[in-house]
Order: C-alpha cells, then structure tokens, then sequence
C-alpha cells in the first residue's frame, strides 16, 4: 500500500486508516505515513510525544540549532492546548490524549501524531505521523513530493528517537 517516499513503516492498515490531518486539507492532497513500534506503553510514549512541544527530537543540528532536544521529560509538556505551537511549525488544532495530536502548518500543512495501543501487548504500541500536503497544481504536487523526500529523512529520524526515548524510560 504505497512506498516509498509517501510511506515508511506504517502497516497497510494504517495507511487506509483515516487520521483528523486528512481531512484538515480541502482539495486535491498527498498523505505521508511514518510509524514505527515502540516497546513501551502508551502512556509513556504519549509524554515524549508531547516532547514535541519543547524540541523537534530530529537532526538537532539542522532543526534546532545544534542544541541537542532533552532527554528526560520536560515537567507539563504533555498538557498540549488547541492553539499552540509544536514543532515549531504546526498550531494544534485538536487534542486527543493520550491518543493523538492534529495541527496545521500555512493553511497547505496539516499532521496527525498518535499513539496505538497493541491490542496484544499494553506494554507496546505503535508511534505514527500522518502528514497530508495540499496539492491542488503541478507546483504544489511537486512541493509535496520533495517534501514526502525531505520528511521521510527527518520525521523517520524523529519517530526513532522518541522511540528511543520511550524505551529507555
């Protein structure tokens, strides 16, 4: 079910799946599917998800000028507000914990972040991002395209270390 670079991780089930970001976008879109299985339990994942909100958890030195993001929890971070920042592009739009996280970049960028529980084990879970790009024209479809590109290096580095970070909790 889709390939690389719209999906990464994701089960076919997943990509299917519906997410708040697809419908976030009006008009012709591109979806994008990252996700990775965490070995830790929802609750604690869903904290450094929310980590979100402090640094990007990606290449630091690209996106966060060099400083590197926490690696112990940031006290209240995992209180996210419709209307705020995170990421330092998305303002969320809904919040679902300890669920999920929908925000919108621009108006032509929106992103579902969630947690899913494994319905065998509570001590596992799924971490996945749903990014969905307006592309309405050629141009758009291109910027969606070098951005599926772009995002699968960056967000594939993010999801692994907040995994990273959950499991060593």
């Amino acid at each position: 079910m889709g390939g690389v670079p719209q999906v990464w991780g994701a089960t076919d089930a997943e990509v299917v799946r519906d997410y708040p970001a697809d419908a976030a976008i009006a008009g012709p879109s591109v979806a994008m599917t990252r996700a990775v299985s965490v070995s830790a339990p929802v609750e604690t994942t869903w904290r450094w998800l929310c980590q979100l909100s402090v640094a990007p958890y990606s290449y630091d030195w690209i996106d966060n000028r060099g400083r590197r993001s926490p690696r112990t929890l940031t006290e209240g971070a995992d209180t996210l507000e419709v209307g705020q920042q995170i990421v330092m592009v998305y303002t969320l739009t809904e919040v679902e914990a300890p669920h999920q996280w929908t925000g919108l970049a621009g108006g032509w960028l929106a992103a579902t972040y969630a947690v899913e529980p494994d319905p065998h084990d509570p001590s596992r879970c799924r971490l996945l991002c749903r990014m969905v790009a307006a592309a309405p024209t050629p141009l758009t479809r291109l910027r969606a395209h070098v951005l599926a590109w772009g995002d699968l290096v960056m967000l594939r580095k993010q999801l692994l270390t907040l995994k990273d970070c959950a499991e060593s909790t």
